[in-house]
């Protein structure tokens, strides 16, 4: 099958498989009485980043270990810039101080550790191992300090990212299909979209990071780049600030953790040389215009879109 139409499959797949997934994990949440606040941390969060979580494990098993550490690396770029930077030229998006201060420091301590990680030139089994954890320990001091404190603006933000799914309440046993049926999606979409990539590096003759940190890593950040946009257009720019941080902690702790646990791999040299210190550049550049005056502007959004342009094109050139 031609490569590119594999791409375009794997990316269709991706899309309707993700939105599949959270639509059908959200509502079954809903049937169990499940806290708003928990679903918007956890399922929101884990499926929307679900697409890059299969393609980095697809990647990873079949060898192509620049295509999974791109995807990551590539993703989180993507959301500030490309995702953020879109949702704010929507509307201006205002930044609670105390969720920021939380959530946007242990962005900064995960994209650190990626740094490590990247320098370091391998992801092994005890990196992972500790990536995962530092997630669920993260997960869980967020839910408790949540519950000390009732109505919080953070609580707040993560029930209005469960209502930001949207769709009609439906039956449980409809819920569990439409979620199963999403991921058997994802997962066949994801393989389409890795076979799809390490084709066209081939034939293009560039390397398999390049194609992740492009192709597949703006490929699989659509779910986040609709969840955003729908957030800000009913007027939550704070739900598409949260999507974004959830997503970039999920990444490198969840995804990158979880892919290296599963299958060890050696870092791409050239990501080394230049995107991580894009992604750290990037992360700084997102702590700096949401500290200034708590709230990401037009114009700031208008910066973070022609900063990932101009990025792309060094990348691709």
């Amino acid at each position: 099958m031609n490569a590119t139409l594999l791409v375009v499959l794997g990316l269709v797949g991706l899309v309707i498989g993700g939105e599949f997934l959270v639509r059908g994990a959200v509502s079954a949440a809903k049937s169990f009485r499940i806290s708003p606040m928990v679903i918007g941390l956890t399922l929101v969060g884990f499926g929307t980043s679900s697409p890059e979580l299969v393609t980095s494990l697809q990647a990873a098993l079949s060898g192509s270990s620049g295509i999974a550490i791109g995807n990551v690396v590539g993703s989180n770029i993507g959301n500030v810039l490309l995702i953020l930077g879109t949702a704010a030229l929507i509307a201006p998006i205002a930044v609670d101080s105390k969720a920021f201060r939380r959530d946007g420091t242990v962005v900064v301590l995960a994209t650190l550790f990626c740094l490590g990680t990247v320098l370091f030139g391998e992801g092994g089994r005890l990196i992972g191992a500790g990536l995962v954890i530092a997630l669920a320990a993260y997960l869980w001091f967020t839910l408790w300090t949540e519950k000390q404190t009732v109505r919080t603006p953070a609580a707040a933000v993560y029930a209005a990212e469960a209502d930001a799914i949207p769709g009609p309440e439906i039956p449980l046993a409809m819920s569990l299909l439409l979620a199963l049926g999403g991921l058997v999606i994802t997962v066949l979409g994801a393989r389409f979209l890795v076979l799809g990539a390490v084709s066209i590096a081939q034939a293009a003759g560039v390397s398999e990071a390049v194609i992740g940190l492009t192709i597949v890593a703006i490929g699989t950040s659509m779910p986040e780049l609709v969840t955003s946009i729908i957030a800000v257009r009913k007027g939550e720019g704070s739900v598409a600030l949260g999507n974004v941080l959830g997503s970039n902690i999920f990444n490198i702790l969840g995804i990158f953790g979880i892919t290296v646990l599963v299958q060890p791999m050696q870092i791409p040299s050239e990501i080394a040389h230049l995107d991580i210190w894009v992604l750290c550049a990037t992360t700084i550049l997102l702590v700096a215009c949401a500290r200034s005056g708590w709230t990401i502007s037009r114009r700031e959004g208008g910066m973070f879109v022609l900063v990932y342009a101009v990025y792309l094109a060094v990348l691709l050139t």
